[in-house]
């Protein structure tokens, strides 16, 4: 194995607790960013995976996370619109518990605009504002410069303050 048990549990206890937060943001859901997690290391244990140390680890562990959790929430936003879709094809109102869940499942506002965001925008957002990665970590993680970070997160919030202010009548203030 590239990595020793003792190593991998390390690992483990110190990049669970950041790689969580980063899913569950792009997730919304606690269950999801847990299985989502539970994914990474996964990979990482199957690859058999090998890096210098253990910041070179999770660094991939947090790319990883990213990608299957940008991925999930895309097949969660498609699920939802045939769903949907198919309610209002149906022509009448549904009271089941499904139709109830989704109504439980709904993303407050800032989340929602989040998602609308572009990608490149929304995820160095989520890893400056859910994390405590600075912005020369978050380049790292992206594969960018920190100058780019920098733009990024500043032209992710601009555009989030548009989208609040266009779509719930002004109220947000940063």
């Amino acid at each position: 194995m590239g990595m020793p048990v003792s190593e991998f549990t390390k690992l483990y206890d110190m990049a669970f607790p950041v790689l969580f937060r980063v899913a569950w943001r792009i997730a919304g859901s606690a269950e999801a960013a847990e299985d989502l997690c539970q994914d990474a290391f996964s990979r990482l244990y199957e690859k058999d995976m090998s890096f210098p140390n253990l910041d070179e680890a999770k660094y991939w562990l947090i790319r990883v996370v990213k990608n299957v959790s940008l991925n999930y929430a895309k097949r969660k936003q498609r699920e939802v619109r045939v769903y949907e879709k198919a309610l209002h094809e149906d022509g009448r109102e549904s009271t089941s518990g499904e139709g109830e869940l989704l109504k439980e499942e709904t993303v407050r506002d800032v989340q929602e605009a989040l998602k609308k965001l572009p990608v490149k925008l929304r995820e160095v957002l989520i890893l400056k504002e859910y994390t405590e990665f600075n912005y020369k970590e978050i380049g790292r993680i992206l594969g960018i410069s920190e100058g780019n970070v920098k733009v990024r997160i500043f032209r992710a919030r601009e555009r989030l303050q548009v989208i609040l202010g266009v779509e719930y009548g002004g109220s947000y203030v940063s």
